[in-house]
C-alpha cells in the first residue's frame, strides 16, 4: 500500500489518509478495507466499488454531515471518470461543490486541505 509522505499533517483528532491502494486506506491509524467516505473527524465505509454505482442517494451522508461541507474531493479509482450529472445537482443542492479526480490525487489533495482548515470530505473508491 503506498504511503502518503509529501502532505503536511492536519492537527491532532482529524482524519488524514497516510495509505491508499491494495483495495483499502489507511486513516487516522486504522486499516479500512474497500470505498471509503471520510470527513475531518470521521471515516465511514461506503458501499460504491465502482463510479457506475454512484448515485446520488450514495453520497446522502453529505445531507447532515458531522461536520459542516463546503467541497467533496471524489476518488473515481485508478483514473477520472465525469461525475453524473444527477449527482452534481444533488451535492449543489446542499452547497457542496464537488471535484473529482483519480483516487490516490483525491487522498494527497484531501490532506493538504484538511491540513489547512478547509471544510473539505472525500468520497474515495478503493484502488487495487
Amino acid at each position: 500500500m503506498p504511503t502518503i509522505e509529501e502532505a503536511p499533517r492536519p492537527a491532532p483528532g482529524r482524519h488524514f489518509v497516510s495509505a491508499y491502494g491494495d483495495g483499502g486506506f489507511r486513516v487516522a491509524g486504522r486499516a479500512w478495507r474497500g470505498s471509503i467516505l471520510i470527513f475531518p473527524a470521521e471515516t465511514r465505509p461506503w458501499p460504491v466499488a465502482d463510479m457506475a454505482e454512484l448515485v446520488p442517494e450514495s453520497l446522502a451522508a453529505l445531507d447532515q454531515p458531522p461536520e459542516p461541507v463546503e467541497l467533496l474531493l471524489l476518488g473515481c479509482g485508478p483514473r477520472l471518470v465525469a461525475v453524473p450529472d444527477a449527482v452534481r445537482a444533488s451535492l449543489r443542492r446542499l452547497g457542496v461543490v464537488v471535484e473529482a479526480m483519480d483516487t490516490g490525487a483525491a487522498c494527497r489533495t484531501y490532506n493538504v486541505l484538511l491540513a489547512e482548515g478547509r471544510r473539505v470530505a472525500a468520497a474515495l473508491i478503493a484502488v487495487d
